[in-house]
């Protein structure tokens, strides 16, 4: 296949993203059928909220990253497709163990789902360095007018990542709940400290 520009695979990425993100409200849920009141269901499900608001912040991250990643790059090629088809592909499944960690945080089973979610992040995080580094290596896919600079920003970024994810599952064996909040940081440290990698 010839090199294309990004638009189709920035379109098809986002579509992905947008259904990913929106996925996770579908899954909170009340019960109030067994005689409790709306408001205690409500506050009974905060292991839902905690769930929701740290995918929702994570798979955000992963988007923010994919599209200024993509910013810099002039052309894509087969093997960058396939790469990028991985990477959706694991981000389309975090709702599933998000849904795990809401319906088992704080219960027997709690240790199974969480490190089904943390399993999930690691390997997110692997491909994304995968992702990167293909088209990163010898300015593959590079705009000719993209300074190495920004390049080195980005590789300052995605450092972190995979070692920061091994964690948050290895801690998981110990407190999931720990792991959870470890994640919800993680992902709360990367929205606003995006800009920062650029100087």
């Amino acid at each position: 296949m010839d090199e294309a520009g990004t638009t189709r695979l920035e379109a098809f990425s986002d579509g992905v993203f947008a259904i990913a993100a929106t996925l996770l409200v579908l899954e909170i849920g009340v019960d109030t059928r067994n005689g409790g009141t709306l408001g205690n269901e409500l506050l009974k499900i905060w292991p839902s909220y905690l769930a929701y608001v740290m995918s929702f912040l994570t798979i955000g991250v992963i988007w923010i990253n994919h599209h200024h990643c993509v910013s810099l790059m002039a052309r894509v090629d087969r093997p960058f497709l396939f790469i990028n088809t991985l990477l959706l592909l694991v981000v389309s499944f975090i709702p599933f163990p998000t849904k795990l960690v809401a319906q088992y945080l704080q219960k027997p089973g709690e240790e199974s789902a969480v490190l089904a979610y943390s399993a999930t992040l690691l390997l997110m995080a692997v491909l994304y360095n995968v992702w990167w580094y293909y088209a990163r290596r010898n300015r593959r896919l590079i705009g000719d007018r993209v300074p190495d600079s920004r390049l080195r920003a980005v590789d300052r970024a995605f450092v972190p990542g995979v070692p920061a994810y091994a964690i948050v599952l290895a801690i998981a064996f110990v407190s999931p709940l720990a792991s959870v909040i470890i994640t919800l940081c993680i992902a709360a440290f990367y929205l606003p400290s995006a800009a920062l990698w650029e100087r």
